[in-house]
């Protein structure tokens, strides 16, 4: 049955402010458009983000399966209350709270499908090393732990390698890789997978997957350049997501395409081409990079005999440097 009270403390009260005041804060790092990752002293975490369907703040603890919902459910579990000792709990706050509150930016709505790829996301650890990419990939130990790539690759449950992609509103979906197998997140859909920026950079590289674009970092190391991977067939939204990370470029800048040695990686060299041209910058140079005798940047790298790692580390420097 609809009750027009509750519905009001689902909408009207953000649920970040609530937070704040049972001593969570707001994780700045692992936020962004339309998640806001809080934790609190005890070691709680949970994300919180607004849904598109109803409009209700929702949230879920990365701890702990069952503690999800709206702000009923949250007031619920943290304090044991019954609905009636929730209702007044909350009346106070569809008026004007009685103490100063941080301040947050609107969060943009988000789909249950993006809700759902994010609670499975968050749940995954963070690494700078992986079996599988070290082991049949060939990407050396510097790389995963350089600073450029901090935060850019996580292992599932199954210790699969996850690469995260994200659009304009944040995380997306995920490409998942291993040992003969590659997947993308259920319910996601396909953004850029990045590494992290740097405001001195004067190139970017866009390949085809992420783990192509390692190799490719491998094989001309440089610690001005940023990378980028669109997972294979590019989507509809891809293009404008290609066109705004080229646009944000400092000037002088170069874009390369180097996707695979084929009429595939030809035609995404192109659609490469052509998102960097409507970006509206006359100073970025263009430029396409393919393989030399193999089809894709991993192949080249694992024809070699051994990557050269003093380039490696002398050109990325590890996230603790």
């Amino acid at each position: 049955m609809f009750d027009p009270e509750l519905e009001s403390f689902k909408t009207s009260i953000d649920l970040r402010a609530y937070a704040a005041t049972q001593g969570y804060t707001v994780d700045r790092k692992e936020s962004w458009a339309g998640s806001a990752v809080m934790r609190n002293s005890g070691g709680d975490k949970i994300i919180i983000k607004l849904d598109a369907a109803d409009g209700h703040y929702v949230y879920f603890s990365v701890r702990d399966d069952k503690d999800n919902g709206t702000i009923i459910d949250f007031v619920k579990h943290r304090g044991r209350l019954n609905l009636g000792a929730i209702r007044k709990e909350l009346r106070g706050w569809v008026g004007q709270p009685a103490v100063p509150l941080p301040l947050f930016p609107p969060l943009s709505k988000t789909g249950k499908d993006r809700m759902q790829v994010e609670a499975v996301f968050a749940k995954m650890r963070e690494v700078r090393r992986h079996p599988y990419l070290e082991g049949e990939r060939r990407i050396p130990g510097a790389l995963l732990q350089a600073a450029r790539f901090a935060g850019c690759i996580r292992m599932d449950a199954r210790g699969n390698a996850v690469f995260p992609h994200f659009d304009e509103q944040g995380l997306c979906g995920y490409e998942i890789k291993n040992h003969r197998f590659t997947g993308f997140a259920s319910g996601g859909t396909k953004g850029l997978w990045s590494s992290q920026s740097e405001a001195e950079d004067g190139c970017l590289v866009f390949c085809e997957s992420a783990i192509d674009a390692l190799s490719y970092a491998v094989l001309f190391p440089d610690n001005h350049t940023r990378y980028a991977s669109i997972s294979g067939k590019p989507n509809p939204v891809q293009p404008g997501l290609i066109r705004a990370s080229a646009a944000r470029m400092p000037a002088g800048s170069e874009v390369i395409a180097a996707m695979d040695a084929d009429a595939d990686g030809a035609k995404l060299a192109e659609l490469v081409r052509d998102a960097v041209a409507l970006a509206g910058r006359d100073d970025l140079r263009f430029g396409i990079e393919e393989p030399l005798n193999c089809k894709d940047w991993n192949d080249q790298l694992r024809a070699m005999r051994k990557p050269s790692l003093p380039a490696v580390l002398g050109s990325f420097p590890a996230l603790d440097a």
